[in-house]
């Protein structure tokens, strides 16, 4: 008599993407038939409401939080004599899923049977020397079985002189040698020995010229990937006229190749509930993210200029649903040598008393935290975990709900899929190219950042030795299938770019240009603000 109910608590977890332990589901599954049956999807709700504001830390609800949560409501319906009901929140904050990028599912590529498997194996932050092979691996096996399903790029079925001249198809660089005229290769760009450079694939590498290469948007960089036209020469120096990124495939046409398999780690969703959730989503016009980078909390100017952005968010009609505060934190990097932490311990508290003065925004809308590259935090690569506890806890005193998550960091508001990065990678990108950027299509660099890490499905498609990063959580960098709207904290100026359907755009340095960008998902406008 219960299963029906306890399908329904299991498909409203897996809605807001969560997965729910078998003694959780009892546990909720006990407190809602207490109810009348008319009232129990209420009830579920009310249960999830109240997770959801306790900010989960993991995407597996655990019965521990849930009989708190239970005995609490309990203890409110005994203590008053309205309904239950009457403390949920119509709050659409509920709508927002934060995922820490550590939580991440991770699948890999079968080549021979070419379809995704989950990993199920263990990953210690600290890889091992395998670990290391299978990240250049999994790149290029994420982005060559996308490249196969390409028109160009794919061999036809039946030969005929028409498909030669439409096709290009990929030929491995192992077989290369000793042929002659032109090839289409794919492969990634390696400095093996210094001052020469090589396309390397899985089952070769070849030294190449780049000299004369007539090249697409973007900044072609050491270690990424790209599809390059040319041909053997004498001396075995593969000569390359054409070379360009691997060519996007549509989110769409993604999503029906990985056959319900999560990759973004919001959960998956049947065509009903996608059906639904999108129309509740073009119903929440009213919701806005307001995304800060760069708040320097040491800093008496930036803190007045934080609370002259919240006082001025606290007296609209509908305050935003979710404020994104991207670090750094401190106007100095927190390394070995800095000293302060009591010091930015107490002023995170600061921040949390400017806060809370607020009690409209404090009561309505979620504060998300994210680290910068010089916040502290025990790794310097990528991805970085959360702000430490021991930092926050001043803040959290006066922001019980507030959200502490990685960087990268990735947030679900319905079936919209949104990824925060907080890096400063344009600078390091332009002097990092090893061939000035075409100017054919744009000049503008943030438009060749925006088709570069689309390009490469990556958002650091840096060499290691520039940008480290833990080996085992590679694919926590990973942009496949492409998300609806990529958000990037970058010291370089405020810009936004509307490419191939990807709503992508720079926040700029809050403290030190007073940028900021409000963004409304419903229709993923996005407004460039400054004071």
């Amino acid at each position: 008599m219960n299963a029906p109910t306890k399908k329904k608590i299991q498909k409203k977890c897996k809605i807001r993407g969560y997965n729910i332990k078998v003694e959780a589901l009892d546990e909720i599954l006990s407190f809602v038939t207490r109810f009348e049956p008319a009232e129990q999807d209420e009830a579920i709700d009310l249960v999830l409401d109240q997770l959801e504001s306790e900010s989960q830390k993991s995407t597996i609800i655990d019965v521990e939080p849930v009989q708190r949560v239970v005995n609490l409501l309990l203890e409110a319906d005994a203590a008053e004599e309205t309904p239950i009901f009457a403390s949920s929140s119509s709050s659409s904050s509920s709508a927002i899923a934060v995922i820490n990028v550590f939580n991440v599912p991770r699948y890999k590529y079968d080549a021979i049977r070419r379809n995704f498997y989950q990993y199920t194996g263990s990953s210690p932050i600290h890889g091992d020397a395998q670990a290391k092979s299978a990240l250049y691996r999994d790149r290029f096996l994420l982005l060559s079985q996308r490249l196969s399903r390409h028109q160009d790029f794919s061999r036809p079925a039946f030969e005929s002189e028409l498909s030669q001249f439409r096709s290009c198809e990929i030929s491995p660089i192992q077989s290369l040698v000793g042929q002659k005229g032109r090839r289409w290769v794919m492969g990634v760009i390696s400095q093996l020995e210094d001052g020469h450079f090589y396309l390397e694939d899985l089952t070769a590498s070849v030294e190449i010229n780049l000299s004369d290469a007539k090249i697409t948007t973007g900044f072609f960089l050491e270690n990424t990937i790209v599809v390059a036209e040319g041909e053997m020469l004498v001396e075995g120096i593969f000569k390359i006229f054409t070379c360009g990124f691997p060519p996007l495939e549509d989110r769409d046409k993604s999503l029906q190749v990985l056959a319900g398999h999560d990759f973004f780690g919001g959960g998956t969703f049947t065509k009903e509930e996608t059906i639904r959730l999108e129309e509740m989503e073009k119903r929440a016009v009213n919701d806005m993210f307001v995304i800060l980078s760069d708040i320097w909390i040491d800093k008496e100017e930036a803190i007045g200029k934080i609370e002259t952005v919240l006082d001025g968010f606290e007296s609209v009609e509908v305050v935003p649903s979710l404020f994104v505060f991207m670090g750094d934190f401190c106007s100095q990097p927190c390394s070995l040598a800095f000293n302060s932490y009591s010091s930015l311990r107490s002023q995170f508290g600061k921040l949390g008393q400017i806060i809370a003065a607020r009690p409209r925004l404090k009561e309505n809308s979620r504060f998300l935290f994210i680290p910068g590259p010089g916040d502290a935090v025990p790794s310097t690569g990528l991805p970085k975990c959360a702000l430490p506890k021991y930092l926050v806890e001043e803040l959290q005193k006066y922001i019980p709900n507030a959200i502490f998550s990685s960087n990268p960091c990735r947030v679900k508001f319905y079936t919209q899929e949104i990824v925060f990065f907080r890096q400063d990678q344009l600078y390091t990108m332009r002097r990092s190219c090893l061939l000035p950027p075409s100017e054919t299509e744009t000049v503008d660099p943030f438009q060749h950042l925006v088709a570069t890490i689309t390009h490469q499905s990556h958002l650091c498609p840096f060499p290691l030795t520039k940008e480290p990063i833990a080996w085992n959580f590679d694919h926590s960098l990973h942009l496949y299938p492409t998300p609806h709207t990529i958000v990037l904290g970058d010291r370089s100026p405020q810009k936004a770019f509307k490419y191939t359907g990807i709503t992508c755009f720079n926040t700029g340095s809050f403290s030190m240009d007073s940028t900021f960008v409000v963004y409304r998902p419903c229709n993923q406008e996005v407004e460039l603000s400054s004071l």
